[in-house]
């Protein structure tokens, strides 16, 4: 029997847990350091000569950004193995809304590549052209990250109230990711709506670090206690 058989053992909660520090591992080198490297931020043509010096860093970003979504599939499918019991379609809501956001993550990654081809072959665009398609582009790929904060705000929200109706998972933990997991869909709003609101800054910031807090200890719980069995909720099977 291999760890994927049985999704109530502790060897299944522990894979799931080794994928979220894979995601977190891999999310933080290509949404964080690699950005912080290369993106010089109101100059789109410092920041295309800056991938065009090191093109190899800009594409281990993208090489990131592929590990992290190929985690978060099976991830996704793992979660809704392991509390379908809880909820039928509430787990279904919660694996659709995952794979949405892997979804819009995927379609991220045109916008990327078209950047890495303007900066390595300067006979696609003139040199304005290229800085403006360059911004242009990044601009599409800000746009994604808002709507796959939707779809993450979404999924917590159910993968919370899942872990609750589970009583194996920590209460605090799963109050955590419902209420810290508005924080995405406060940020999505902010950024597309009223970027200029410090008090939508302040409450989505404030949100997501109890999201971040309680993914983390969720993550570190799959990985050290991590068992869910139907036969601890009473309210087991029903949606």
């Amino acid at each position: 029997m291999t760890a994927f058989d049985d999704p109530t053992t502790r060897s299944f909660a522990r894979v799931a847990g080794v994928l979220y520090l894979v995601i977190a591992v891999a999310g933080f080198f290509s949404i964080l350091y690699v950005p912080g490297q290369l993106t010089v931020p109101g100059d789109p043509a410092s920041t295309l000569a800056a991938i065009a010096a090191r093109p190899g860093l800009f594409a281990l970003g993208v090489g990131g950004d592929v590990v992290m979504m190929t985690a978060e599939v099976v991830l996704a499918v793992m979660l809704f193995a392991m509390f379908r019991p809880f909820g039928a379609v509430l787990a279904t809501a919660a694996l659709v809304a995952r794979l949405m956001m892997a979804a819009v993550m995927a379609a991220m990654l045109l916008p990327q590549a078209a950047i890495l081809a303007l900066a390595t072959d300067p006979s696609l665009a003139g040199e304005g052209q290229a800085a403006w398609l360059a911004a242009t582009l990044a601009r599409m790929d800000a746009a994604g990250v808002w709507v796959w904060q939707v779809f993450f705000a979404l999924h917590l929200w159910m993968l919370g109230a899942l872990a609750l109706r589970s009583r194996a998972v920590p209460r605090l933990l799963a109050i955590g990711l419902v209420v810290g997991g508005a924080g995405y869909l406060v940020d999505s709003v902010r950024a597309f709506a009223f970027d200029g609101s410090m008090a939508l800054s302040v409450i989505g910031g404030a949100l997501l670090a109890v999201v971040t807090l309680s993914e983390i200890g969720f993550a570190l719980w799959l990985l050290t206690r991590g068992r869910v069995a139907a036969s601890e909720a009473p309210m087991a099977g029903r949606a």
